[in-house]
């Protein structure tokens, strides 16, 4: 059995809009690796309650089994692709 690894990369925001926003732009741009699970990112808030997360992605799956990428609340369905 591999071992896997899990890297944390603290990123601190004021705002949990923006905070969630820049979650997914790293997500996104590092998906191509396929070492980035999108659908766990997970923003935290450190002073409130850090056990509290809030989703970046969408949590319902598409027909073929795989996460949504667009936001929690988007309109409309689910996608693997972002809207243009």
């Amino acid at each position: 059995m591999s071992r896997r690894f899990l890297i944390q990369l603290p990123v601190v925001a004021d705002d949990l809009d923006i905070a969630t926003r820049v979650a997914r732009v790293i997500a996104r741009s590092l998906s191509f690796h396929r070492l980035v699970e999108c659908d766990e990112v997970t923003v935290v808030a450190t002073d409130d309650d850090p056990a509290v997360s809030h989703a970046a992605f969408c949590p319902r799956h598409l027909p073929t089994g795989c996460r949504c990428l667009l936001r929690p609340d988007h309109d409309g369905p689910c996608s693997r692709r972002l809207p243009r």
